[in-house]
């Protein structure tokens, strides 16, 4: 299979341009201040946390090597228990093996790691240190973004923004650098990361990640997350040991 070499980081740079709002407005609200968008963002996402466990989504990961001329795509069933914990199943593969195994699993096992470590990774102020920018138009939309700083090096932890819908107090955007390299096969992860508000709740969206790795370059990797529905109960594959993706 021949794949077209791409520009992987000037992708990534396209994702973070075409995202990008239009100029801050310093002061959007004078009865608002940042603390307060905060603890109405908090209780928004406990309400949507609690509305995702117990339920799984399809998500279709799409990652290629530019460099190799290498690319897979990956079809799973992600599960969020009920105690928040992630697993996946895989529902079919097709491409280079080595995606499969080098890229896809190692990014799979460090999210199901990451959310059964016992750690609260969630942004919050235990968690970060919040700078508010501003209130800033996105697509007609109006949105809080706020600075995140990680209060300490932890999987699953990021340094870069959170925009936050003014209306619904929910998240509609992530973005930044993990802090913590998932595998030592990754060098830095950089990523975008949106939601989409679906009756009142945020719900996974998609994911573009642009990947330095020490041995084959750069890795580019795309997820799209599908309507998300209660778990029928189907036994999942956790991607610790490599399972979910074999």
């Amino acid at each position: 299979m021949t794949v077209r070499p791409r520009r992987p980081f000037a992708l990534l740079a396209v994702a973070f341009i075409a995202l990008a709002p239009s100029a801050v407005r310093a002061d959007p609200d004078e009865d608002l201040g940042g603390g307060q968008i905060i603890d109405r963002y908090l209780a928004a996402t406990q309400k949507a946390q609690e509305s995702l466990r117990g339920k799984s989504m399809q998500v279709e990961i799409s990652a290629s090597l530019p460099k190799l001329k290498k690319e897979g795509k990956l079809r799973a069933l992600r599960n969020i228990s009920q105690v928040g914990r992630v697993t996946y199943r895989m529902l079919g593969f097709t491409g280079d093996s080595s995606i499969k195994k080098d890229v896809i699993a190692r990014y799979l096992t460090a999210e199901v790691q990451a959310s059964g470590n016992g750690s609260d990774l969630a942004i919050t102020p235990a968690n970060y240190k919040f700078k508010f920018k501003g209130l800033q138009d996105q697509d007609g939309r109006n949105v809080y973004v706020f600075h995140l700083a990680p209060r300490k090096k932890e999987l699953g932890l990021f340094k870069g923004e959170l925009w936050i819908d003014a209306k619904t107090y929910m998240p509609v955007r992530e973005a930044g650098k993990l802090v913590k390299n998932p595998s030592i096969f990754f060098k830095r992860t950089d990523f975008v990361r949106t939601y989409k508000i679906d009756n009142g709740v945020a719900v996974p969206e998609h994911i573009d990640s642009v990947i330095k790795t020490r041995i084959v370059g750069p890795v580019e990797l795309s997820i799209n997350f599908n309507d998300a529905a209660p778990d029928n109960g189907t036994e999942t594959a956790e991607a610790g040991d490599g399972t979910a993706v074999e």
